[in-house]
């Protein structure tokens, strides 16, 4: 490295590693960021990225190895000494008050409390400077429960820059974006960069990655297993280096769809505070067919999520099953119907922490006869059948007595997922079945979706990724605020017209369902 290099290096990770028992999650890590550089930060799940940020913002202290902001040491395990070097980071899922306004929220735990006089002129006076100098366009006093994804992330953004942050990390900073926001924050990344800020951008989105990203930086089984400037590289290469070897991700070939399996009708479900429920949408999930939904996240997708899963009933309309009308809709009459669940959040409603990986696979079935005699469970069935998903899926695990909070997001799925498909059900609700999960994982997810469709299943994919929708969706549908496109076959319709219905344009006509 010359001189010149050297000088313009603001952060350096030397020879960071950090063992949690027998487990190596960062061996000798050496990584350097250098002033108005993006380097993408990339590696399967588990590879070791969370806990290289976190030692970096001073949540864990290193083993060995440290950190070199600007020049000077980091003190370990200190937070505030991260924010005070110039470091921010804005996370996937946002941290703000939805009732407090963005200027409230930008500057909430700054230093001093600004009385009614030039304290809060001068915060306002900055936070408009910001906006103007980046881009980041936002109402100082909008209420922001009121914005869009979009716009809560450039709050979350300004935060950070309004505390003086010379690097930010952005961990998957798309991940609810329409391809529309995603563009307007690459805008602002090359701005912000331009004028000196220095990006570690964490994501799973290859395509992504190429298109922001000065250099990339590989993470495998904890330790630095490749790094390229961008420009030299492509989306193929970088899957191998992260996974190992070559990878392809599966895509469904067209297929005739069979009869109708679930369907709505007209239905409507009630507002839960801000976030909208369904409005008159009408809707047929057919055999051996995959319907892709796509949406900003907070749209509608978890009130029609809910009531596939039996977790919510319609306010109004009809929710039928194989041509007739479903009476005491319930999960446990869900399941018995046939209806498999992949949740949305696989930490808080697909899984228990503290539960084993056996206790987990059977939680729901466990009152069927092959677990449960005589109201008595049968613990020996129970650990066959979670070592058969083990197994059968690929779970990376100790054994099925492992504690399912000490799994990898994409370990986790995997189990989730296996205990959705063992019963071989005729409807699977995926919601989100590879949010967060790297390029090997997400593979192996979706073979199993179309393997599913293709056996017969009629499945509802909910995703926030058009490159899945795309990918996986015989037909596709948009929803935004509650409201649910006409159906688009696969291949008729361009990325960027499902942008614009994301967005809520396509609504404009009054046109819901089709």
């Amino acid at each position: 490295m010359t001189a010149e290099e050297k000088a313009q290096v603001v952060l350096r990770l030397d020879g960071i590693t950090k063992r949690f028992g027998a487990l190596t999650a960062n061996d000798t890590i050496n990584l350097t960021l250098r002033q108005g550089e993006v380097v993408a930060l990339l590696g399967e799940n588990g590879a070791g990225k969370t806990t290289l940020m976190n030692i970096l913002f001073g949540h864990y202290v290193a083993d060995a190895g440290g950190v070199e902001v600007f020049g000077h040491p980091l003190p370990p395990g200190n937070p505030r000494a991260a924010l005070a070097a110039g470091v921010g980071m804005v996370h996937q899922h946002f941290t703000l008050a939805g009732n407090l306004s963005v200027l409230d929220n930008i500057t909430l735990g700054t230093k001093g409390l600004w009385s009614l006089g030039s304290g809060k002129s001068a915060a306002r006076a900055k936070v408009k400077a910001l906006s103007r100098d980046f881009g980041l366009v936002v109402d100082p006093g909008a209420k922001v429960g009121r914005l869009s994804v979009g716009e809560r992330q450039r709050v979350e953004i300004l935060k950070a820059l309004y505390r003086d942050a010379r690097i930010l990390i952005l961990d998957e900073p798309t991940a609810v974006l329409t391809p529309q926001e995603a563009e307007a924050l690459f805008a602002t990344l090359r701005r912000a960069t331009a004028l000196g800020l220095s990006v570690i951008f964490i994501s799973h989105k290859l395509h992504e990655v190429m298109s922001i990203a000065d250099r990339c930086v590989v993470l495998r089984h904890g330790r630095v297993v490749g790094e390229v400037d961008t420009h030299t590289t492509d989306k193929t290469q970088l899957a191998a280096l992260m996974v190992g070897g070559e990878l392809t991700l599966p895509r469904a070939e067209a297929r005739t769809p069979g009869a109708p399996l679930l369907s709505l009708e007209r239905v409507s479900t009630p507002d839960r505070g801000a976030v909208p429920g369904l409005k008159d949408v009408s809707l047929s999930l057919c055999a051996g067919q995959i319907t892709g939904l796509a949406g900003v996240s907070g749209n509608g997708q978890a009130a029609l999520a809910d009531l596939i899963a039996g977790l919510a009933l319609p306010a109004s309309g009809q929710l039928a099953l194989r041509g007739s009308a479903v009476v005491g809709w319930s999960p446990r009459v869900a399941l018995a119907m046939g209806v498999g669940r992949i949740p949305e959040d696989r930490h808080h409603t697909g899984s228990i922490a503290d539960f084993d990986l056996t206790e987990n696979a059977v939680l729901e079935a466990y009152r069927t006869p092959r677990f449960s005699r005589r109201g008595w469970m049968d613990w020996r069935a129970a650990r066959r059948f979670a070592e058969e998903l083990i197994k059968g899926y690929d779970v990376r695990c100790p054994g099925p007595d492992t504690r399912i909070r000490l799994l990898s997001g994409g370990n986790m799925q995997k189990l989730i997922l296996g205990r959705a498909m063992a019963p071989d059900p005729a409807i699977l609700l995926a919601n989100q079945p590879v949010r967060g999960l790297d390029v090997g994982a997400i593979a192996y997810v979706q073979s199993q979706l179309i393997s599913a469709r293709d056996r017969g299943a009629a499945i509802l994919l909910i995703s926030e990724d058009l490159d899945e929708i795309m990918g996986l969706s015989d037909v596709i549908h948009v929803v935004s605020q509650g409201r649910l496109s006409p159906a688009f076959p696969r291949g008729s319709v361009a990325v960027a017209d499902l942008g614009l219905w994301m967005a809520g344009q396509g609504f404009e006509g009054g046109r819901h369902a089709a």
